[in-house]
């Protein structure tokens, strides 16, 4: 699933979601499915929040297909418990390769030397994996 919105000037999953998104993300990300009053139950023990306001924004995360959701029980015990599509690994390999991807087809070699330049502060191992890379297109093969 594509972001529609990236905003560049936020910092990590704020990036790609609002902020109780991201709260609510980050929360299902790190458990296995929670119903909209418990994911409101936690967020509540940080700041104030209604249930209201958690069953729109989750509604909203489910309808974008970042979430789905599982009825449970019948009648009075009837519950839903909503769970993350892709893990948040999954999630963000997903969205900086489509945002790497579009700034390179739209900027070209703009963009890349501003990635060459924002290597002095990589890992080796990226920068080994880097070389690999560059050596196979030298060569014209894939992995």
């Amino acid at each position: 699933m594509k972001i529609k919105r990236l905003n560049v000037s936020a910092e990590g999953l704020n990036r790609f979601f609002g902020p109780l998104e991201a709260k609510i993300m980050d929360l299902l990300w790190s458990s296995e499915g929670l119903s909209i009053k418990e994911v409101q139950s936690i967020l509540n023990q940080e700041n104030s929040i209604s249930v209201n306001a958690v069953m729109t924004v989750m509604n909203r995360l489910l309808d974008k297909g970042h979430l789905t959701k599982v009825q449970t029980g019948t009648g009075r015990t009837q519950a839903a418990k909503f769970s993350t599509v892709q893990t948040k690994e999954q999630f963000l390999s997903e969205q900086t390769k489509a945002v790497s991807q579009g700034l390179i087809e739209e900027f070209g070699s703009l963009v890349v030397n501003h990635m060459i330049d924002a290597l002095d502060d990589v890992d080796q191992e990226t920068i080994a994996k880097l070389e690999r890379k560059l050596s196979e297109i030298r060569r014209g093969t894939k992995p």
